[in-house]
């Protein structure tokens, strides 16, 4: 069996609002937990009392989400800082010997 290699160049990641996505969507499953409890009983008589749980659910892990993706922003613009520090002989000595390896 052959191994597939691509034939081209995979893109760069699309970068947008992250935190505010991630803060959005766990809002809407706090939102729909929140909209299904006064239908508590309706879901425990028909067995579907999965539905409120995994709202519930989703809203945590979004607590988690929003959680890594504010640190992976603030590594992200430390890093970009740290960068622009560097002064531009600097980043040419780095890239020289990058260029050696």
């Amino acid at each position: 069996m052959a191994k597939w290699t691509p034939k081209h160049e995979a893109p760069e990641p699309l970068e947008g609002p992250v935190v505010a996505t991630i803060t959005g969507g766990t809002i809407l499953w706090f939102v729909l937990f929140l909209v299904q409890i006064p239908f508590y009983n309706w879901f425990a008589e028909r067995d579907l009392m999965w539905w409120v749980w995994t709202c519930l659910a989703g809203g945590g892990l979004g607590l988690i989400g929003i959680w890594y993706v504010r640190g992976r922003d603030a590594a992200l613009k430390r890093s970009k800082a740290e960068s622009a520090e560097t002064s531009p002989d600097e980043q040419d000595a780095a890239a020289a010997r990058d260029e050696s390896k």
